[in-house]
């Protein structure tokens, strides 16, 4: 009966197996980046991702300081501001880290991806609003804007 039990068994695992096997077995080819919107400047998955969350940030701090007069000190206190979530405030996005300073009359907020790449540029925006990009270093209020 044991003989049994073990070879069907192994036929159910073979049969579930041979799937997985044949997955990773097969080439990867990665389709171009679709475009989220006219104008979408993004290069990839990745950086659409970073952009989406400059915006969200952008906009809670707007509708902050339209609150409060002043620009949030951390992320923390931006919980619950538009569409800011306490998930939100984790630094490790992925394929980005981001960076939060606040001082006086403002804040500085960057994301650096792990791994700088043609399809995965830093950004760096402020009070100003404006997102601003690089393909070679850290971005910075000085880096081109993007659209």
């Amino acid at each position: 009966m044991k003989v049994l039990q073990r070879a069907v068994f192994a036929c159910i695992l073979a049969t579930v197996s041979l799937p997985v096997i044949a997955q990773t077995d097969a080439p990867t080819t990665a389709a171009p980046y679709q475009p989220k919107f006219a104008g979408d400047p993004a290069r990839s998955e990745s950086e659409a991702r970073a952009l989406g969350y400059m915006r969200t940030v952008l906009r809670a701090q707007k509708e902050y300081k339209k609150k409060n007069d002043k620009y949030a000190p951390s992320l923390l206190a931006l919980v619950h501001t538009g569409s800011f979530t306490r998930r939100m405030t984790q630094t490790d996005r992925g394929d980005y880290t981001v960076g939060f300073k606040s001082h006086k009359d403002g804040f500085d907020l960057a994301l650096t991806p792990k791994e700088l790449a043609p399809d995965r540029r830093s950004f760096f925006a402020d009070e100003d609003m404006d997102i601003h990009a690089d393909e070679t270093k850290a971005a910075d209020e000085k880096s081109p804007k993007i659209k």
